[in-house]
């Protein structure tokens, strides 16, 4: 089968990070399924892509909500007989809260975002994975994972630990049908999630150069890159695995 006919399904596409990973992954020949809640943002980008010759379509649905998920990625994988690469990119902060003031929803909301989000659609996703050629998922975890995260980011780097937990458990419980499940951890990338502090706060933007051992800010085609590389044969032996994407901001210098 060729490699235009293998579709990758991309969550949170509709901007930052997931958009420029779906666009590399269309320029590689894949068809590219977006997911959003943002539908005027989804349907811009699919125009986006379609002028670039890739071929894309948006499916709006929260991939916090079991329901909406089951039934999307059904659609998508029967429309398509299979999915061939899952790109969990749908998450975020969700705010800051210290754990003595957290309230329950505020942890349920997290949670949902970043752990629920990836089991609810890899789930789903599994029985046409199955169907795919030389199938692959991709989740997003953080350095939050390893340092417990900054002031008020408890359970983000808590949610963000159990996606490194739940990328190896899948791994083991997949490796029998050939799908391969890793995770990417992007140090700080410049993107739009951080667009307030760079215009509020400029010098704390900058300064946070000084933690990453390359001297810079990650840009979102390097997140890309990474991620086309793992979906691809190249990386076929690889699985379990987590790769830093922060130009040495892991070590914390």
């Amino acid at each position: 089968m060729s490699l235009k006919s293998r579709v990758a399904v991309v969550t949170g596409a509709t901007g930052g990070i997931g958009f420029q990973v779906a666009k590399r992954l269309g320029k590689d020949g894949y068809t590219v399924v977006l997911n959003g809640i943002e539908h005027e943002e989804g349907a811009k980008r699919v125009e986006e892509l379609s002028a670039e010759g890739i071929q894309a379509e948006y499916y709006g649905f929260d991939v916090t909500n079991e329901e909406e998920v089951t039934s999307n990625i059904n659609t998508i994988g029967k429309k398509y007989g299979k999915i061939d690469v899952l790109v969990n990119n749908a998450g975020g902060l969700g705010g800051r809260s210290r754990f003595e003031d957290m309230t329950t929803d505020f942890y349920r909301s997290v949670m949902a975002l970043n752990l629920d989000s990836v089991f609810f659609v890899a789930r789903a996703a599994i029985p046409f994975l199955k169907k795919g050629d030389f199938p692959s998922i991709i989740n997003y975890t953080s350095n939050a994972a390893w340092n417990g995260g900054g002031p008020g980011a408890g359970v983000y780097a808590t949610s963000k630990a159990g996606v490194n937990a739940i990328t190896r458990a899948m791994a083991k419980d997949l490796a029998e049908y050939g799908i391969r499940v890793n995770a990417v951890s992007p140090g700080t990338i410049d993107t739009p999630f951080h667009a307030q502090i760079k215009a509020t706060k400029p010098e704390v933007f900058a300064s946070w150069k000084n933690s990453i051992l390359l001297g810079r800010l990650g840009q979102p085609e390097e997140v890309a890159s990474v991620v086309s590389f793992l979906a691809s044969k190249d990386a076929s032996f690889i699985t379990a695995e987590t790769i830093q994407i922060g130009g040495g901001q892991a070590l914390g210098i």
